[in-house]
């Protein structure tokens, strides 16, 4: 057995990606992951080519293959279940890993041996700093200036996050209740509740080339789906730790707030945007929040 002391290296690492229609990502991830020997990628039954990519461009990379698309945290249960290295870094396709970035998580988790989750700065498409941290909604409002430092926070993004495996075998991984949007803030809000450290590392940085990670056959249907799972999600949450009475309220409230709001978009037609308020009006009707 690994002594949990003892330094950790790359080979300490297996990092866990999650596709689905993401094959304009594989060039940028392929030349990030070069230096890193364990790479398992989830396929959540994509149909733009994504597994030929992976494995004609990431060869080393170990690809799993679900013949339907099961959501995000459950296509990463799939991996971390099987993980065997003392840390797995969650990373979605659209981030760009490179080799300080590497070492700079590496350092950290050094740093901060009983972490349960490590996470770097989110970066931008034009290097701005994405607000990807903060308090657990649950107790506090965040305020105040950003990180300087590392510290200890309630939430992270799950677009990048180093997860001590030991430690997390003890909290659970994703709940898969949440299919898309809100599963990382429920493993944040579990990893609070159970007195374990989440540690944000301003000095680490990844470019995350937000909401690019998805493109398919059919880009409107892709934020319709955004819209239904983010809505329904969202009710999931909001019932888990706020309670039924609550979700009811906000499910009734957010209804008619988009409602307003696709009058609005169809009086300023943006199919993106109309496609995704769709999604979002259909998910919370079909919602089983009672």
């Amino acid at each position: 057995m690994t002594d949990p002391r003892a330094a950790i290296t790359l080979d300490d690492l297996t990092v866990v990606i999650v596709t689905y229609n993401s094959a304009h990502c594989v060039p940028a991830l392929a030349s990030g992951l070069h230096e890193v020997s364990r790479v398992v990628v989830v396929d959540n039954a994509s149909d733009d080519g994504t597994v030929d990519c992976i494995r004609a461009q990431i060869p080393h990379a170990s690809v799993l293959t679900n013949e339907s698309n099961r959501g995000f945290g459950a296509a990463n249960n799939r991996a971390l279940h099987q993980v065997q290295t003392r840390h797995a870094l969650l990373l979605n396709p659209d981030c760009l890993p490179d080799a300080d970035f590497f070492s700079g998580l590496v350092h950290a988790a050094n740093q901060f041996p009983e972490a349960a989750i490590i996470a770097p700065h989110l970066l931008r498409r034009q290097h701005e700093v994405e607000l990807s941290y903060r308090w657990p909604a649950t107790h506090w409002t965040s305020s105040g200036p950003g990180a300087s430092g590392p510290c200890s926070v309630g939430f992270v993004c799950g677009a990048a996050m180093l997860l001590n495996v030991p430690v997390m075998r003890e909290v659970g991984f994703f709940d898969e209740e949440f299919f898309l949007y809100y599963e990382d803030e429920d493993l944040c809000q579990r990893i609070f509740l159970a007195r374990r450290d989440i540690v944000l590392v301003p000095q680490v940085q990844i470019t995350h080339l937000s909401r690019g990670s998805v493109k398919g056959r059919s880009p409107l249907r892709s934020e319709y789906l955004r819209g239904y799972h983010h809505a329904q999600s969202k009710l999931v949450f909001e019932s888990k730790y706020f309670g039924r009475a609550q979700a009811r309220s906000l499910r009734w409230k957010t209804l008619a707030l988009a409602h307003v709001a696709l009058l609005l978009r169809v009086l300023l037609p943006q199919p993106r945007y109309v496609a995704r308020l769709l999604g979002r009006i259909a998910g919370l009707w079909q919602a089983r929040t009672p």
